[in-house]
């Protein structure tokens, strides 16, 4: 069984490599394959905020009774992500190939930065905090995937 810091840590990884893959075939104006790829690691990255945010995050608050703290960060975060995804989208549906890599640039700062505090600060405080609800917490945040 994983911990829930190794399950959504493999879940970044998964979608880093889906960006990557929508990004590269962006660079080279493959449009339809672009759209393919950029779907994809839209519905992933879509899975991956509402394991945290359907999952982690009200479980982390409940025990910690901190709703203001690492998951209120996350959360406008994610916000901010979505803006910039769904913008990404458009670009993409326009074949505009220099706006889509500046916002991808944008993205790929902002996951960057995201993603380390998460696999810093709140998936191991998450770890220690949830550790009698991991094998329930992973099973729910499977389901999501299915």
């Amino acid at each position: 069984m994983s911990s829930l810091s190794e399950f959504l840590t493999d879940d970044h990884h998964a979608c880093d490599d889906l960006f990557a893959a929508a990004e590269n075939a962006a660079a080279v104006k493959d449009w339809a394959q672009a759209r393919e790829r950029f779907g994809l690691f839209a519905a992933a990255m879509a899975r991956h905020f509402a394991r945290e945010e359907t999952v982690l995050f009200p479980a982390f608050e409940a025990r910690t009774g901190n709703s203001g703290g690492p998951t209120f960060v996350m959360r406008s975060e994610h916000v901010q992500m979505n803006g910039l995804l769904a913008d990404m989208a458009a670009r993409l549906e326009r074949s505009d190939g220099p706006g889509f890599l500046g916002q991808a640039e944008t993205l790929l700062m902002l996951m960057r930065q995201h993603n380390l505090k998460e696999e810093n600060i709140l998936y191991p405080m998450s770890d220690q905090a949830l550790a009698d609800q991991q094998p329930d917490l992973l099973e729910r945040m499977e389901v999501l995937g299915a």
